[in-house]
């Protein structure tokens, strides 16, 4: 007998009359693993007719609530344990929405949580037994979801990894909170992940050539964004949200303060002159020093926009206008400048421009081509 089914075994209750009258049933006793039986004495009640329509009223109700999943021994060890699952689902969206507001969570963080909710919402709903209570989220329930995900949606394994994701998160919001006491994704781990290499798409430099003439005829704010992709290595969510503050003119610098970054640490990025000059043209500094550096228009503004501003320009023009194929993504950029900046540069270098942890995060960008042995070495023979 699995978990949940255990949790769920119970008699309907029944009443007793005589010297005591009394309600009992039995319910499965998650703590001694046996069925243990629940006793509700009546005789407080003085009046014999008053006291059978309490306690038909009383047993219709025990009823229900143990047809969808209550169980009395649960409620006495936690309290907490008894709340609504979907009670407990609307208390994360609140969260969720906080982590955003507060600069924990990034825009996107909150639509992909927001979309798994909802989906998990839909497959708890279509079950043939839904869960009803938070103490029934357990590990049964988290791996159906994700084989319902990637077996029966045939879903990628990054997808089904992606959901494994949050479902930890909310697991964790869950413990923090005493709905749960056991980590319900504990001993679940990723498919997908493990040994993958990184997806890059370089563009060439006939085609990087075309879409900076492209950009500086149509729209030479994107052009802008543009280089601070591929010159700066700095992500579309991180520069929506970069002020004119950030810049540094004097040090030729550009400052991304932990709130905004992805890996929550300051960084301080070099400024190439050719960005510089192109934001002088484009009258950047005019703006006050707290306005976002894109905004509407991709102009300088007061108001916050989504990086999706750059990925629907980028889609809906450049790459339609240009007859450039899907894999040319806005964020190739990004990837091309770190490959190109490593035929002229030092790893290290590189790698603090792109704020990488680690030199073996920078390598994997290596060309090939440019992949050769170290003369220092070469003509080594260390006295062996």
């Amino acid at each position: 007998m699995s978990t949940l089914q255990e949790i769920k075994s119970y008699t309907p209750p029944v009443l007793h009359t005589g010297k005591d009258w009394y309600i009992d049933f039995y319910a499965f006793c998650p703590a001694t693993g046996r069925m243990k039986r629940k006793k509700i004495k009546l005789n407080h009640i003085d009046s014999i007719t008053a006291r059978r329509k309490y306690a038909k009223e009383f047993m219709n109700r025990i009823a229900e609530k143990l047809s969808t999943g209550w169980n009395p021994w649960i409620e006495a060890e936690s309290s907490s344990a008894y709340i609504l699952f979907a009670e407990v689902l609307d208390r994360y969206r609140t969260y969720i929405a906080k982590m955003l507001h507060d600069g924990r969570y990034r825009p996107e963080t909150l639509k992909s949580y927001t979309s798994y909710l909802r989906n998990m919402e839909l497959f708890n709903k279509e079950k043939k037994v839904p869960i009803t209570y938070i103490y029934q989220f357990d590990k049964d329930f988290c791996v159906q979801l994700l084989d319902e995900v990637y077996i029966s949606r045939d879903n990628t394994a990054y997808t089904r990894d992606n959901y494994l994701g949050f479902l930890k998160s909310f697991s964790t919001f869950c413990l923090n909170h005493n709905y749960l006491t056991k980590n319900p994704t504990e001993g679940i781990s990723t498919i997908g992940r493990r040994g993958k290499k990184k997806i890059r798409c370089v563009i060439e430099p006939e085609k990087l050539k075309r879409i900076s003439l492209y950009l500086h005829e149509h729209q030479p704010h994107m052009l802008l964004a543009s280089y601070i992709l591929y010159y700066c290595f700095i992500r579309p969510a991180e520069m929506v949200r970069l002020r004119l503050e950030n810049v540094n003119l004097k040090k030729q610098t550009l400052f991304v303060q932990d709130s905004i970054s992805k890996n929550r640490k300051d960084g301080t990025i070099t400024l190439p002159a050719k960005v510089i000059r192109l934001m002088l043209d484009l009258g950047i500094f005019d703006y006050p020093a707290d306005y976002y550096l894109f905004s509407d228009g991709m102009k300088p503004g007061q108001v916050a926009r989504s990086e999706k501003i750059f990925r629907d320009y980028w889609k809906n023009h450049v790459r339609k206008d240009l007859k450039l194929p899907p894999k040319y993504k806005f964020y190739s950029l990004k990837d091309t400048g770190i490959t190109n900046m490593l035929r002229h540069y030092d790893v290290l270098s590189v790698r603090d421009q792109a704020r990488h942890s680690s030199i073996l995060m920078t390598d994997i960008y290596t060309p090939h081509d440019i992949q050769k042995a170290n003369d220092l070495i070469k003509n080594y023979e260390g006295g062996f």
